[in-house]
């Protein structure tokens, strides 16, 4: 039987503009597209309901359609990568294995697994960049190290963006230059160099141990006026003004090359919102010890208070800050919460109640539906102040303030708390000015008086 190539599925969930699946079709051999259901990290997630695994599913469903379509299929296995590698290798005359990188410390580690599997037979193991514009030794100081900077990170950012690559002669962008590093891929153009082969059955939900968690998912298509206006409309929680794309950017059924030329040509701000997540994305890269770590050495030293009762309130929306509350409900509900308040609900974590910015971190990591271990890390280390860029830690957000600033009519806060001011909403689990003055002292004591 004649070799094939396989393509790895995993952050990429997309035929179009896939830097890895353009590169295996553009081989010698007949592509066969595979993922891996990998039991290391579902056997991890506490809810069954997860919404993030059904959202792959319907993904790969999508996906294995678009195949058939095609003459070819997807084959979606279930178990530990290292397990399941062994198997294909014994079902499929494997010459070559193609994917996309991932930069999270437990993918770095799975690769390097399945590199090892394939070496063993001197099958080749192909991987590139797909997730982000730039990977972490991309953009550097001049010096050759990692910035821990936003500001000059996002000018050489930019800078490096500017390569251009070709202008077009004709059609639309005639006359247009385009950036090297936003070329698309255009993997369509070779779809008829997938393995052709019958439909293969893909195990459905239940079958891998869980069941539809009933929250809507965004639609990867948004509007240009609303990438137009994100600038002016972003910061407030009542209007539909964010691209809600995170899941889609998470899982790649979007390319972020697409969406960065058109941030480019519509929005600054929202080209802006890219750069951090390639600049947390290289400070995962670099500083691994920031997953369990703050990433500023001295804030180890900060006594965080042990109240399981404020933490249960707060997971819940029961603070008695009512656009605190909002938000918590919101992620609680539909698995998103508006990034504004993003910020303010782990403010009021950290600095109102004084509890490590970690338990926020986990709880966002398991309700998120757009979660993405380098961004919301870095968020939460930016809350807390211990980490690159931070809010320094006499920052502290007045949360009637910013509602005030961002939710004026209260609109917002009255879809999720409708029972503001009755009996059964909760009075304020700390006061304001003592909360602000308990946690100054706290950290500037730890801090030794540092800023």
């Amino acid at each position: 039987m004649k070799s094939i190539a396989i393509f790895w599925f995993r952050r990429d969930l997309r035929l179009h503009d896939n830097a890895g699946l353009y590169h295996a079709l553009k081989g010698a051999l007949p592509v066969l597209p595979v993922f891996i259901f990998d039991t290391n990290i579902l056997d991890d997630l506490p809810d069954r309901k997860d919404a993030r695994v059904e959202f792959i599913h319907q993904a790969l469903g999508t996906l294995k359609n678009e195949l058939e379509q095609q003459g070819s299929t997807l084959a979606v296995r279930h178990g530990k990568p290292e397990e399941i590698w062994p198997q294909l290798l014994r079902d499929f005359p494997v010459g070559a294995v193609y994917t996309n990188r991932d930069y999270e410390p437990y993918a770095l580690q799975r690769d390097a697994a399945v590199q090892s599997i394939l070496s063993a037979q001197n099958i080749p193991f192909h991987t590139f960049k797909d997730h982000v514009i730039f990977e972490k030794d991309e953009v550097l100081k001049d010096n050759g190290t990692p910035y821990t900077v936003f500001t000059p990170y996002s000018r050489k950012w930019l800078a490096k963006l500017g390569a251009r690559q070709f202008t077009p002669k004709s059609g639309a962008e005639a006359g247009q230059s385009r950036s090297f590093y936003l070329t698309s891929y255009p993997a369509e153009k070779y779809a008829g160099h997938f393995l052709k082969t019958t439909p293969v059955r893909m195990p459905g939900l239940a079958e891998i141990g869980f069941e539809p968690a009933g929250i809507p998912f965004p639609p990867a298509a948004v509007a240009r006026g609303l990438i137009r206006n994100y600038g002016q409309t972003r910061d407030f929680p009542a209007i539909d003004g964010t691209s809600r794309l995170g899941v889609h950017f998470r899982f790649g059924t979007i390319s972020i090359r697409e969406k960065a030329r058109h941030a480019q040509q519509l929005s600054p701000v929202f080209l802006n919102e890219l750069i951090w997540r390639d600049f947390y994305s290289q400070i995962l890269a670099h500083f691994p010890k920031v997953v369990t770590e703050p990433f500023k050495p001295q804030y180890a030293h900060i006594p965080w208070r042990t109240a399981p009762g404020e933490f249960q309130r707060w997971c819940e929306g029961q603070t008695g800050y009512p656009i605190v509350d909002a938000g918590m409900r919101q992620l609680n509900a539909t698995g998103y919460m508006h990034n504004r308040v993003r910020m303010i609900t782990a403010s009021f974590l950290t600095k109102h109640l004084l509890l490590d910015w970690r338990l926020g971190e986990a709880y966002f990591a398991q309700k998120l539906l757009d979660f993405d271990l380098a961004s919301n890390n870095g968020g939460w280390q930016w809350a807390a102040g211990c980490g690159t860029d931070a809010a320094p830690y006499f920052r502290i957000f007045n949360p009637a303030e910013q509602a005030r600033k961002f939710d004026p009519e209260s609109r917002y806060v009255r879809y999720w708390v409708p029972e503001l001011g009755t009996a059964a909403y909760p009075k304020p689990i700390v006061e304001h000015a003592f909360a602000r003055q308990r946690c100054l002292d706290t950290f500037k004591k730890a801090l030794g008086g540092a800023v």
